[in-house]
């Protein structure tokens, strides 16, 4: 297919990242540790703003891909869990087709983790406790949004959201919105972790932990792939992958 002639003003946007590599002698044994390792330095520095936005890539009934940003809540020896309405796009997607991507990307560092794995959802006690700790505007809003469907209007929604602030009004206390049935967190467990570093000229660092079983040329991302713990170094193997 022919195309329009290359607009400079994206093809010269570039950096030559000069920043040290990622050497498998400076890596973490496990894929939690060097996760955390590196997700503190993201939290340290003053230009990484949500060092817990990620995007999240599922599939739908088609087969075609969606990609939106959320928020990790928590990185565990089982893998990576967010939040979100059980009836939204992605909440849907992921119930019918339990597997995901992840994509954290801290440019200030020249660093992004990526992953892949299966998903499940969490248990109501994790749900609930981590509900309990929203901002009551935001608890609202989860019982307010219809996510993913089509708007009638923003009033509509700004409609709703008052009539449930009035139902459930700020007292102060975590229980005084309860958690609404369609909501909850998903883990995603990991078959894949990639810490990518990037370097001049493109020579960029691209570490994989990958399960100890799993042929490093075609990774099946199934359930039973394995799916060892990220905290458990004799689960793994690690490899590195061409730039």
């Amino acid at each position: 297919m022919s195309i329009e002639p290359v607009d400079p003003a994206f093809s010269t946007q570039r950096l030559s990242y000069q920043v040290p590599g990622l050497a498998e002698t400076a890596l973490a044994d496990t894929p939690l540790a060097q996760f955390r390792h590196w997700y503190d330095d993201a939290l340290a520095h003053p230009e990484v703003s949500e060092p817990n936005a990620m995007a999240l890539a599922t599939v739908d009934p088609h087969g075609a891909p969606t990609v939106r940003t959320v928020l990790l809540k928590h990185a565990e020896r089982l893998g990576f869990v967010f939040f979100t309405n059980y009836g939204s796009r992605k909440g849907l997607e992921l119930t019918a087709n339990p597997l995901a991507a992840l994509d954290l990307v801290w440019m200030p560092l020249h660093r992004q983790v990526t992953v892949r794995g299966v998903v499940e959802r969490v248990d109501e006690r994790a749900t609930a406790e981590y509900f309990r700790s929203r901002p009551w505007g935001s608890r609202i809003g989860a019982w307010a949004s219809h996510q993913s469907r089509v708007a009638a209007s923003r009033a509509d929604f700004v409609d709703r959201w008052r009539d449930f602030s009035e139902q459930w009004p700020d007292t102060g206390q975590a229980e005084d919105v309860p958690v609404p049935p369609n909501w909850g967190g998903f883990l995603v467990r990991p078959v894949e972790v990639e810490f990518w570093q990037g370097q001049p000229s493109r020579m960029h660092d691209r570490l994989v932990f990958l399960p100890a079983a799993a042929d490093p040329q075609d990774v099946r991302i199934t359930a039973d792939a394995g799916l060892p713990l990220l905290d458990d170094a004799s689960g793994w193997q690690i490899v590195r992958r061409e730039p």
